[in-house]
């Protein structure tokens, strides 16, 4: 597949709207989009942070097994400038703890994900949504409208085939049908972080681009080294 050219842009979006604005769900609120790299951006430029990536010399993506690969960083996901509405990848665990607690935030636990991402809790939701109902993924009753491999219907993806082994990329964040909760992406796109340990394991819920639904769905679950900086993981905040 030809990968169509990408060009390095800053979209010219508002300082409080690139933090992510946020949906409440019961007692806490959450962001609407996963964080973005335009977004991520103003938390390095403030902290000053280097990422575990960039100190390796690159993330990590899956061919024949993890392979590292030069210049892959949250800046540059897939090895060149990317545009600032896509999703923050190659950031860890504790990365992503950090950026959220600078926007006076923190990671979702994993049951206030959960809730958020299956259980519609909007007093009036547009149709098909209603209110109470627990659905099987955060799309709804069907995986359709998210960016998943094969099974969510044709989206807005940005094209890296040409850089990976397997699938097409990310959607910009917000570019996807609106969910339960009115949310963007908590199913497929990227895998999120989130507050919930599976031994010395961090949980990471909602599946990829790199998927099919099966790892969106609500009986799901995930979990990877808090360390881990690849290009499939993001994350979003609560608080």
């Amino acid at each position: 597949m030809k990968l169509l050219p990408i060009v390095a842009f800053a979209l010219f979006t508002a300082p409080s709207a690139l933090a992510g604005d946020v949906q409440p769900v019961g007692g806490f609120e959450i962001d609407r989009t996963e964080v973005s790299i335009g977004a991520f951006r103003e938390f390095v430029a403030a902290t000053k942070t280097v990422t575990a990536a960039e100190r390796a010399g690159g993330g990590e993506v899956y061919e024949a097994g993890w392979v590292r690969k030069p210049g892959w960083t949250w800046e540059t996901p897939f090895g060149r400038p990317a545009r600032d509405d896509e999703p923050a990848v190659h950031v860890t665990y504790a990365e992503a703890q950090a950026y959220c607690a600078w926007r006076g935030k923190r990671l979702p636990s994993d049951a206030e994900w959960m809730e958020a991402a299956y259980t519609e809790r909007r007093a009036d939701p547009p149709a098909p949504f209603e209110t109470g109902t627990v659905y099987p993924y955060p799309t709804g009753e069907s995986p359709r409208g998210a960016n998943c491999l094969d099974e969510c219907g044709p989206g807005p993806a940005i094209d890296y085939s040409a850089v990976l082994t397997r699938g097409i990329g990310p959607a910009p964040v917000g570019t996807t049908a609106a969910g339960v909760n009115g949310l963007y992406d908590m199913g497929a796109n990227v895998w999120e972080w989130v507050d919930g340990e599976d031994g010395d394991r961090k949980i990471t819920r909602g599946g990829s681009w790199w998927y099919g639904a099966r790892q969106m769905a609500r009986t799901a679950v995930a979990s990877k080294p808090a360390d881990t900086a690849v290009v499939y993981i993001g994350f979003r905040c609560a608080r």
